[in-house]
């Protein structure tokens, strides 16, 4: 059983708290219940419950050079939520969409792991990004992959992980709350802790460079510089 989003928070603050107290101190205070309502009004729909209990713990990552998940992502606050969907959303192409069809596109999505037709689709709601600009986004669309979260790239589209650690929002944190404890990597990347005592999530190469592809994995998160992979 998954545990409540509250509790991995608690886990992943005591967590930094003690050991990289540079990303402790980076995470913004709770979100103003009016800039929830706000963000929800804009994008037309109410925002997932355990995003909101997220948002209601730290309102994004004021760091804007760190990172908290794997991949290189910071959270983004709720207004930021908005400001990013309203960014995204422009690319959506909906005639395209439409002209290929559900079927196809679910299949293209569900099937090979990839989209580029769903890129800046509305009911994909951005909830992190990393400094090249890619998004792990919230599903939201009425469909099986509803909750479950993907990666957005310009480049790539949208990406499946089919890892269950993107399987929903409060499964991502306690897994990202039992790496830190343990030291267990999250498929490919292994949480250390910098000289600046800043939280960072270090790719461990694959033994033959094979690219495995979705959110968190080599082929999709490597590549630097462009979606902000890991530093050298």
């Amino acid at each position: 059983m998954t545990a409540p989003i509250s509790e991995s928070w608690t886990r992943i603050e005591n967590w930094l708290a003690e050991h990289a107290p540079t990303t402790y101190g980076a995470l913004a205070p709770p979100a103003d219940p009016a800039d929830i309502a706000a963000t929800e009004r804009d994008i037309g729909h109410p925002l997932p419950r355990p995003l909101v209990t997220s948002l209601l713990r730290h309102d994004g990552l004021r760091d804007q050079g760190g990172e908290l998940l794997p991949g290189f992502y910071r959270p983004i606050g709720a207004r930021r939520i908005a400001d990013e969907w309203r960014r995204l959303t422009v690319y959506y192409d909906r005639r395209t969409a439409e002209e290929i069809g559900a079927d196809e596109g679910d299949f293209d999505f569900m099937g090979r792991g990839f989209s580029s037709v769903l890129y800046g689709h509305p009911r994909l709601i951005p909830i992190a990004r990393d400094v090249g600009g890619g998004y792990l986004v919230l599903d939201q669309r009425p469909e099986t992959d509803r909750g479950r979260v993907h990666q957005a790239e310009a480049v790539e589209g949208v990406t499946r992980g089919s890892h269950e650690v993107w399987a929903s929002l409060p499964v991502l944190m306690e897994t990202v709350a039992a790496s830190l404890e343990t030291g267990r990597p999250v498929e490919h990347f292994r949480p250390e802790v910098d000289e600046q005592q800043r939280l960072r999530w270090n790719v461990i190469p694959l033994p033959d460079d094979r690219a495995v592809g979705g959110p968190g994995c080599a082929s999709a998160l490597t590549r630097a510089p462009a979606a902000g992979r890991r530093r050298q």
